[in-house]
């Protein structure tokens, strides 16, 4: 790869945080602009050339779509904007638009369901008790699955709130960001559960820096007993989905529903039909952009039925339907 690619990588992981999926993402699109460029100098093409390149290569040639073009577009005007910095110059990049994409709504975990998924461990057993913590965290703050599985006991804050003693957690999360989110009592309760119990006392969970792992496998099969221990006692990502699909199925929960990001669809939801102010939801959530949390909205079903009952014209006149709805008697039905 050219020296100037791999500096500007370097750049990107060690001055401007980049996580390690970033750099490597935007290394498979510099071999491939690399490769595309065939020789030329690559800072001495013009903006109309990479339109060509993000534009029709990428979609004739690799048959990529806008969500699939996106990160090249990203990566090039990164590129070129870190040129312009450093040796001056023009940037070419700035003409570089995104390529425009539609918004799919997220799949939400219901609340009946989450309901069920909450009493689906064996409470009896250690790891009952673990995945209820975890799946507390998950649905009570909104975690991101990456956030809850790099947990450890010095990520938990306990501080005074009103006079209560309450728990906030500092999970790390996209780009290396790290924040602090309020644990809601439910999840609290369950975490300290989770802590007092005897069998996690027998467990060896020390890292680095003194510190803990917070939430441990009890299953091994990655190392020899032996070295079972610390690290290696971390929860990968695609252990916390195996274990949410475990019980979710169990209970007849829909697969589409069984991620964890189906829960964080679930807390962002509720915090839009609770009204709460943008930036607190975007704070929350850890949205770097309020238009990921604005998507929210659009999913706060019960607060706009209200409003369309409350509002809509046909409310406020007699009709045909007036008076049979007066007569009827809607069951109630659960959140």
């Amino acid at each position: 790869m050219l020296r100037e690619f791999e500096d500007f990588l370097i750049y990107k992981a060690d001055n401007d945080g980049a996580a390690d999926r970033t750099v490597r993402a935007y290394r498979d699109v510099l071999v491939r602009f690399e490769a595309w460029i065939n020789g030329r100098e690559p800072f001495g093409l013009s903006g109309e050339d990479l339109l060509v390149f993000t534009g029709p290569y990428l979609h004739k040639a690799l048959r990529l779509n806008a969500t699939s073009r996106t990160p090249y577009v990203a990566c090039l005007r990164g590129l070129y904007a870190w040129r312009a910095e450093v040796a001056g110059g023009a940037n070419p990049a700035l003409i570089l638009p995104y390529p425009k994409k539609g918004v799919t709504l997220p799949r939400v975990l219901s609340l009946s369901n989450a309901e069920r998924l909450m009493w689906a461990p064996d409470f009896s057993k250690f790891e009952g008790v673990r995945d209820a913590a975890m799946m507390g965290l998950l649905i009570g703050c909104g975690l991101r699955v990456s956030g809850l599985v790099g947990l450890n006991e010095g990520s938990l804050v306990i501080q005074e709130v009103g006079g209560d003693v309450r728990t906030a957690i500092k999970p790390v999360e996209k780009g290396g960001k790290q924040r602090l989110i309020p644990v809601p009592k439910e999840a609290d309760l369950l975490l300290r559960v989770y802590l007092a119990h005897p069998e996690l006392e027998g467990i060896d969970r020390s890292v680095s820096g003194g510190d803990k792992v917070l939430f441990v496998t009890t299953r091994n099969r990655r190392c020899g007993a032996h070295d079972y221990y610390g690290e290696r006692r971390r929860f990968s990502t695609r252990g916390v989905l195996k274990m949410i699909q475990r019980h979710g199925t169990a209970a007849g929960i829909p697969a589409d529903q069984l991620h964890p990001h189906a829960m964080r669809h679930l807390y962002g939801t509720e915090l839009a039909e609770e009204n709460q102010d943008l930036l607190v939801r975007q704070s929350l959530l850890g949205h770097k952009s309020p238009k990921s949390t604005e998507i929210y909205t659009h999913l706060a079903m019960r607060k706009l039925t209200k409003v369309v009952d409350n509002a809509n014209p046909m409310s406020k006149f007699n009709s045909p339907a007036s008076q049979l709805l007066g007569n009827l008697t809607t069951p109630r039905t659960r959140r």
